[in-house]
């Protein structure tokens, strides 16, 4: 039963955190759906989106467009998959764990789950087709898919990636790739006008929100285990109130 303990009980905080940490999550989604009804209105496309819109369109080229087409397809439902397995499957042989499996699999369990229900939510539209770059996208708008899961698979895997190398160099150079690249994944929606900058902001917020729960369940994971293997704090006795042997 002790052996079973030690085991059963990170594991159970584990998943119970990530679920907690999902239903937040999700919570946030239904949030900021029913928020962007009530306050985003002509004013605030004006204010951002219709802005940023047109920047994109002035800053578009024939060979910018397609450079820009052939990276966003990376964070698409084809893309990102085959860069997530790859990446998760190379931490795993490295970490000789499921660690890399359970995390980015979880995570991107439920940032798909909530791309799919806030869409269905908010119901926004996309920018016209004509101030687009083909190929066309006919889904919601509201939120960026492209920009929640790849915030969110590319986090969790900087986060476990720093876990597996030591060195400082690798960690940082881990991190600032990781930030360039969804960075540039959510903008490169908004220049080839397939998404709204708000909803762009709204992929990088929710995404940065579910990979920190899933950080913190992992690292209370960590703590519960350590307790559960090390067993009771040894007593020490002073000499003195030890019984008499002879007595």
């Amino acid at each position: 039963m002790d052996r079973l303990g030690q085991w059963f009980k990170p594991y159970a905080a584990l998943w119970i955190t990530m679920l907690v940490g999902g239903a937040l999550v999700m919570t946030m989604a239904l949030l900021g759906a029913e928020v962007y009804n009530n306050v985003v209105d002509e004013e605030g496309l004006a204010a951002l989106d219709l802005p940023a819109l047109e920047l994109s369109q002035e800053l578009r080229s024939p060979a910018l467009s397609a450079g820009v087409t052939a990276f966003t397809n990376i964070g698409g439902g084809i893309g990102m998959p085959i860069l997530a397995s790859i990446l998760t499957a190379w931490l795993t042989f490295l970490s000789r764990t499921w660690r890399p499996i359970i995390l980015v699999g979880g995570a991107a369990a439920v940032s798909t789950l909530a791309t799919t229900v806030g869409k269905r939510l908010v119901g926004r539209t996309r920018p016209d087709h004509s101030e687009a770059v083909p190929p066309y996208e006919t889904s919601p708008s509201f939120p960026s898919g492209h920009t929640l899961n790849t915030t969110v698979v590319i986090g969790v895997l900087v986060y476990v990636m720093c876990l597996q190398f030591e060195m400082l160099w690798a960690r940082i150079t881990a991190i600032t790739a990781g930030v360039i690249f969804f960075i540039a994944m959510g903008l490169s929606r908004v220049f080839l006008g397939h998404h709204w900058l708000t909803d762009v902001m709204a992929g990088w917020f929710l995404g940065l929100a579910w990979v920190g729960m899933v950080i913190l369940a992992h690292r209370l994971f960590h703590v519960l285990r350590k307790r559960e293997h090390a067993g009771p704090a040894p007593t020490f006795e002073h000499p003195a109130l030890r019984d008499d042997p002879s007595s």
